[in-house]
């Protein structure tokens, strides 16, 4: 080997050391803005509550997840269209004015009853119709039926 190639070494090295230097020096400085205030335990402990947090909140968004899934079961079931109709049940004889009525209590499925009345002078009728699917095994007035599809809306 020669003087020059020797001195083309050692300029590297030393290029090569200078820069690695530089490279040390201000990854520290990047370290002590990262660590300002905190050691390297306490960050440790910082990420492992972090983690633990993390897994409490999977946790009770599968919880969230499976009450909401109950709870629209259960929506579903409850009473969402009511709706009523006043008539006069004996329009020909002039009876019982608009006092008979006609009142549909549907789920969103459409399950729940048609409860109607009969008003005359000297009597008064109840009736109540189970309804699934919006429908009525039994046959239903025209006032019921118009609750049922206004209940619909």
């Amino acid at each position: 080997m020669t003087q020059l190639d020797t001195q083309i070494l050692i300029i590297a090295l030393t290029t090569t050391t200078v820069a690695l230097g530089l490279w040390v020096f201000m990854l520290e400085r990047r370290l002590k803005k990262f660590l300002v205030g905190k050691d390297a335990k306490s960050l440790e402990g910082t990420i492992c509550e972090l983690g633990e947090n993390i897994h409490a909140l999977e946790k009770f968004q599968a919880d969230t997840i499976s009450y909401l899934a109950e709870a629209d079961k259960r929506i579903k079931r409850s009473i969402q269209g009511v709706e009523t109709i006043r008539f006069n049940a004996f329009k020909g004889t002039g009876e019982g004015g608009n006092q008979s009525f006609a009142i549909a209590l549907l789920s969103e499925n459409g399950d729940g009853a048609v409860i109607s009345s009969l008003f005359a002078r000297d009597r008064m009728s109840i009736f109540a119709k189970p309804i699934k699917n919006f429908a009525s095994e039994f046959e239903m007035t025209e006032e019921e039926q118009g609750a049922v599809k206004q209940a619909i809306r």
